[in-house]
């Protein structure tokens, strides 16, 4: 029988269980079934993020250990939960990691801030209180279970805290299992790369194995002439309705033709076709576009359609910058959105920095509708057409790069700063004013330090803590500049 892709499902999937040990259950009466009810309980915490959750329940022997890892595996999940009920052994924990092969993150929760000592001091039957103090063991065996981990060389990370629901415990959970999806998404991504580098900009090229060694992205090489192909065949009515989807996302300047929102439409539409045939999750592109009209024609005519996409979530960088569009993929995936930004300038006046680029934007994430003007010249590129102009939404952002490390992988650069309002050049590309807390001067120098290309990615909010967690669950580096 041959095998046919998508047959196996590429949910999100994280696994839980709990352990404790199989003699306790016939010692102390109702402590296997209090202790189920933690497992239910944090269950239900994790369904209740979107998550699918594969609960094996409690694993309190070294057989159900070995059934456990097999099914952890079987199902594919990409992140397990290991709730520490009680005291375990380590051999009813080894098994399940070690076959599964998912990161683990222990659970170690505690059902109450703290033990009502007058009350169980009080009680008379003293194998009802070892019970009772079984019930809150949940750190006994955490330190054995970090060392069968270490001496067998296998990540592990941890989360301390109180079942309850308001414990600041469950935030980082809710942090992890973001940044889970982001690496389950990252892997299932295909990337298009069309075109070529942009000539002499040697920052930007990058080791495309690499990317996928890291990431586990799928890099379709396409050709320009793949996409000036599919314009061909857009017919009018597609173009007139796609014009009005443009006038509907932008704020269209009145110097804007006719004629230019029909070929942006246009090429709009046909990037749209290259993107579903090729079921691409994210671009990168360049091209001169110099000796054939048509394919300068597509190239001169592509960011209005690279922002659409953008804003829904496939994100598209320019100059063929792939390891900065892998950056826009990560933030989008966090809900961030993630906009393609460079260096303009900076104000000392106010102390920021000023950023932004020409080419594809993040509209989901601009400050009011962004406008729509004509260029009559594209600098440092061949032709003349539409391009946005917009700035990041004021408030907390963070600013991300994919950068190379120097010893063969990948590193997280990242900073969290400010999007104020403020004065901008409003040349039609986006421009934004960015505060941030270590001031600009400072700011400049410790990101640049870092390596970085001159590219980065711009997000809301503040993301530091889950990329941080990306970046231990793909097991690279993530440095924070501020």
């Amino acid at each position: 029988m041959d095998f046919i892709p998508g047959e196996i499902s590429q949910s999100h999937r994280v696994g839980l269980f709990s352990i404790g040990l199989e003699t306790y259950w016939n010692q102390f009466p109702g402590l296997r079934d209090r202790l189920a009810g933690y497992n239910r309980e944090i269950a239900s915490r994790l369904e209740s993020s979107g998550v699918l959750v594969l609960n094996l329940g409690m694993i309190d022997t070294s057989e159900k250990a070995v059934a456990a890892g097999h099914a952890f595996r079987q199902h594919d999940v990409d992140l397990i939960f290991l709730h520490v009920a009680t005291y375990a052994l380590s051999s009813t924990v080894l098994p399940v990691v070690r076959r599964s092969k998912a990161p683990v993150i222990l659970l170690n929760l505690s059902p109450l801030a703290a033990i009502d000592y007058a009350a169980f001091n009080q009680m008379k039957d003293r194998t009802q209180m070892t019970g009772e103090w079984l019930a809150h063991c949940q750190s006994c065996s955490v330190p054995e279970i970090a060392n069968v981990f270490r001496r067998c060389e296998i990540p592990f990370h941890q989360v301390t805290g109180m079942l309850a629901d308001g414990d600041e415990a469950w935030e980082e959970v809710r942090d992890w299992l973001a940044a889970s999806r982001v690496v389950h998404q990252m892997e299932h991504n295909r990337l298009g790369v069309m075109g070529h580098y942009y000539s002499g900009m040697l920052d930007i090229y990058a080791d495309m194995t690499l990317q996928s060694g890291v990431f586990g992205t799928h890099i379709e090489i396409v050709e320009v002439d793949e996409l000036s192909a599919r314009r061909r065949a857009v017919c009018a009515d597609a173009i007139a309705g796609r014009v009005a989807e443009i006038q509907r996302a932008f704020e269209v300047q009145p110097d804007c033709s006719l004629i230019e929102l029909e070929r942006a439409a246009r090429t709009s539409l046909a990037l749209d076709k290259l993107v579903e045939d090729y079921r691409l999750g994210s671009l990168a592109y360049y091209y001169k576009g110099v000796g054939i009209p048509e394919n300068e024609d597509s190239i001169s005519s592509i960011i209005v359609g690279n922002s659409l996409l953008t804003g829904r979530g496939i994100p598209v960088a320019g100059e063929l910058e792939i390891k900065n569009v892998q950056a826009m993929k990560i933030l989008d995936c966090l809900g961030a959105g993630g906009s393609f930004s460079e260096y303009y300038a900076n104000d000392f006046l106010d102390d920021v920095v000023l950023m932004g680029h020409d080419g594809p934007s993040h509209i989901a994430i601009a400050d009011g509708k962004p406008k729509l003007r004509p260029l009559g010249v594209y600098h440092g590129k061949v032709g003349s057409g539409l391009s946005i102009e917009m700035s990041v939404r004021h408030g907390p952002v963070t600013l991300l790069s994919v950068a190379e490390d120097g010893k063969g992988s990948l590193k997280l650069v990242v900073a969290e700063g400010e999007s104020v309002a403020g004065p901008i050049l409003e040349i039609g590309n986006t421009n934004s004013r960015y505060r941030f807390s270590i001031g600009s001067r400072r700011f400049l120098e410790e990101w640049n330090a870092q390596g970085p290309a001159h590219h980065c990615a711009i997000g809301i909010g503040h993301r530091f803590k889950q990329l941080h967690k990306v970046a231990r669950l793909l097991g690279i580096e993530c440095v924070r500049v501020c």
